[in-house]
């Protein structure tokens, strides 16, 4: 290939767009706008955000149920610190609660959830989210 076609090969491919491997939804709880990737095959609940090294400050993973139970979540292989909300099929949170990295201790719901969305550590209690509250968007999500 003459130098001239590799030089045009190359600046075509730099314009190129790139498609984000994640689509991810809009959510909202108290006026907090969030972005959420979702979790609703086993393996994708299996694998949930293990093996992340961070996570964006708005940004999160929401577990979808097909039925409403008493689910619980672990940080396996989770290097990010999370804290878990618990939803209901109303889009009521149930609990909220901080997980530490590289555990297997069990965080479960309070009743029984059709949701569970995971933020960076601290997220909802900064913003004064708490049980009670409504996750708005959530009709939108495929199940």
């Amino acid at each position: 290939m003459k130098p001239g076609c590799i030089m045009l090969l190359l600046a075509s491919l730099s314009n190129a767009v790139v498609a984000d491997p994640l689509l991810t939804y809009p959510l909202k709880i108290k006026g907090h706008a969030l972005r959420a990737e979702l979790a609703r095959t086993e393996d994708e609940k299996r694998t949930g955000l293990m093996f992340r090294k961070s996570l964006p400050e708005n940004a999160g993973m929401l577990f979808v149920y097909q039925n409403e139970g008493p689910w619980a979540m672990w940080m396996r292989n989770t290097y990010v610190p999370l804290s878990v909300a618990f939803i209901d099929a109303q889009g009521t949170i149930l609990n909220i609660e901080d997980m530490q990295p590289l555990t297997e201790e069990s965080h479960q719901a309070a009743g029984k959830a059709k949701y569970a969305l995971e933020m960076n550590q601290g997220w909802f209690s900064k913003r004064g989210i708490r049980r009670g509250d409504r996750v708005q968007g959530l009709e939108k999500i495929p199940h």
